[in-house]
C-alpha cells in the first residue's frame, strides 16, 4: 500500500483495517464525521526529506506549491523542514507567511498577479490580514520584508512589478517564467510548458526582456523560471526544458546578463495506483547531472513541488448513503462527490476506492483497480451532486458495500481540499492530521450557516 497508510489490525483480536499512521479510519471518520480528509505527518515528512536526498547535490531551495494543499496546519509541518512556499495569489501569500516561512524563502508565481497582491508581496502595510495581524511567532505583518522571487509571466507584469515597488521604494527580484515549448504528455488541461498554454514568455522575446529591465528601476530580473505542468511520469520532458534553459542561459551571458537563479518548477508525477511514473529518484538521476553544472557556475537552483509531497498523504473517507442497483452496474452513492474531489470529474483521473474495513478479509495490498478477489461487484462510486459528472470512480469491482460503510479514497491529499467546493449548498468538508497515535482537527467542518451568512449580512433596500 502506501507508506503509514495500510490494511493491518488496529488491536491483535481485529480483523484488518484501514489505518493511517497508527490511528484506525474508522474511529477517525466516527469522531470527526465524513466526508473528511485525513492526512500523515509521517508521510509528509518522509516525502519532502526523500524529496530533498534524492536532489541533494543541487543543494535546491525546496518551495512546497501550496495549491495542491494549503492548510495551514500541513504548512507548518513543512515550514519546520526547512520548505520555502510556492505561492500564486494573495491569499497563498498570507497562508506561507503565517506558516513560519521567511518572505526571502517565498516565490510569487501566477500568470494574473493583480495591484494589491503584488504591493502585499512586497510590503507586509498592504498584508490581505490587515495591519495588526501577527505571524506564527508574533512578529507583526507590517514590514515583514518582500518575497524572495515573483515568477514573471509577462512583459506587462514586469512593468506593474517594476512600478508598485518604485512607489514603495522596495527592491523587487524576479525570474521570467520561460515558455519552451515542451510537451509534457500530461492531460491536456494541465500541460503549460507548450507554445499554445496562457504561460510564460517565448524564448525568442526573453533577451530583449532583460535587456529593457537591465538598468534602473526597482525591479531586477535575476533569472529564468520554467514549469511544464503536472503531472509528469519520466524525466524526459524535464531533461528536454533544462537543456533549451541551459542554452538561453548561455545565449543571455553572451549579451551581458548573468542568471543567478534557474526554478525548474514541479509538477513531479506521483503513483497512484495505475500508471505508475518514474520515482522521485530517477528524476533525480536524470537532472542532477544536467543542473550540477549549472550550480558551479553560482546558478541557485529552485524547485516546486506540491502533488509529490502531500499526494500519498492524504486520504479522503466517505460514508455510503445507498446502494442502487442499476440496468447494468450498481451505484454506490456516499457523501463525498466532485464537491469534494472534483479531480475524476475535471481530468478524468484515477483514484484507488476502497471500503476501510473490507468484509470477509478482502484487503488490497496495492493501489490497482483490478484486485484479485472474487465476489466482487462492478459499480460507480459516485456522489450527492445533481450533476452527471459527480463521480469519484466508474466501472469499478469493489467488495459488498451496504449503507453506513466507509470507503476510502486514496491518494487524495494534493488537489482535493484545496478544489473542493459549495456547489449544490455543500459544506467543505473536515480535516485532520496524524500524527503516530495522535489526530486532531486542523480545519472544523464548514456550517450551512457559514454558506449564507454573508447574504444574510446585507439588509434589504
Amino acid at each position: 500500500m502506501l507508506p503509514f497508510i495500510d490494511y493491518r489490525q488496529a488491536s491483535p483480536d481485529s480483523s484488518r483495517t484501514l489505518m493511517i499512521d497508527a490511528c484506525d479510519a474508522e474511529a477517525i471518520a466516527r469522531e470527526h464525521g465524513t466526508p473528511l480528509y485525513a492526512y500523515s505527518r509521517r508521510a509528509m515528512v518522509a516525502s519532502f526529506r526523500r524529496f530533498e536526498a534524492a536532489f541533494a547535490p543541487v543543494a535546491p531551495l525546496v518551495c512546497y506549491a501550496l495549491k495542491a494543499s494549503g492548510n495551514l496546519h500541513l504548512l507548518r509541518v513543512l515550514a519546520d523542514l526547512g520548505a520555502g512556499m510556492d505561492v500564486v495569489s494573495g491569499g497563498e501569500l498570507e497562508r506561507a507567511w503565517l506558516s513560519g516561512s521567511p518572505m526571502s524563502k517565498i516565490v510569487f508565481a501566477g500568470v494574473g498577479k493583480s495591484e494589491p497582491e503584488i504591493a502585499a508581496a512586497l510590503s507586509g502595510s498592504h498584508s490581505l490580514l490587515g495591519a495588526d495581524a501577527k505571524g506564527r511567532r508574533g512578529e507583526p505583518v507590517t514590514g515583514r520584508g518582500p518575497v524572495g522571487l515573483f515568477n514573471i509571466e509577462s512583459a506587462g507584469e514586469c512593468e506593474r512589478i517594476d512600478r508598485i515597488a518604485s512607489s514603495l521604494g522596495i527592491d523587487a527580484r524576479g525570474c521570467i517564467r520561460v515558455n519552451p515549448d515542451v510537451d509534457a504528455h500530461t492531460h491536456r488541461y494541465t500541460t503549460t510548458g507548450r507554445s499554445e498554454n496562457k504561460f510564460g514568455i517565448a524564448l525568442s522575446e526573453v533577451p530583449a526582456l532583460f535587456a529593457r529591465f537591465r538598468n534602473g528601476g526597482r525591479l531586477r530580473l535575476i533569472g529564468l523560471h520554467v514549469h511544464l505542468g503536472s503531472p509528469i511520469a519520466t524525466p524526459g520532458p524535464y531533461a528536454e526544458a533544462v537543456a533549451v534553459i541551459g542554452d538561453l542561459i548561455d545565449r543571455l551571458a553572451s549579451q551581458g546578463t548573468t542568471i543567478e537563479v534557474l526554478n525548474i518548477g514541479g509538477g513531479y508525477g506521483v503513483d497512484y495506483g495505475q500508471d505508475a511514473p518514474a520515482a522521485i529518484e530517477s528524476f533525480a538521476t536524470a537532472l542532477v547531472p544536467l543542473l550540477a553544472p549549472l550550480k558551479a557556475r553560482g546558478i541557485r537552483i529552485v524547485m516546486e513541488p506540491g502533488r509529490s509531497i502531500i499526494c500519498q498523504a492524504g486520504v479522503l473517507l466517505t460514508r455510503v448513503q445507498y446502494v442502487k442497483q442499476g440496468r447494468t452496474k450498481a451505484f454506490v452513492i456516499g457523501d463525498a462527490g466532485m464537491h469534494t474531489l472534483i479531480r475524476p470529474a475535471l481530468y478524468e483521473a484515477y483514484h484507488f476506492v476502497w471500503p476501510a474495513t473490507p468484509r470477509g478479509g478482502l484487503t488490497p495490498g496495492d493501489l490497482r483497480e483490478d484486485q484479485p478477489f472474487d465476489g466482487l461487484i462492478t459499480c460507480d462510486v459516485v456522489g450527492p451532486v445533481c450533476e452527471s459528472s459527480d463521480f469519484l470512480a466508474q466501472g469499478r469491482r469493489l467488495p459488498p458495500l451496504e449503507p453506513g460503510d466507509l470507503l476510502a479514497v486514496f491518494c487524495a491529499g494534493a488537489y482535493g481540499m484545496s478544489m473542493s467546493m459549495n456547489y449544490n449548498d455543500h459544506p467543505r468538508p473536515a480535516e485532520v492530521l496524524v500524527d503516530g497515535s495522535a489526530c486532531r482537527l486542523i480545519r472544523p467542518r464548514q456550517r450551512a450557516i457559514e454558506l449564507i451568512a454573508s447574504e444574510l449580512s446585507v439588509e434589504e433596500r
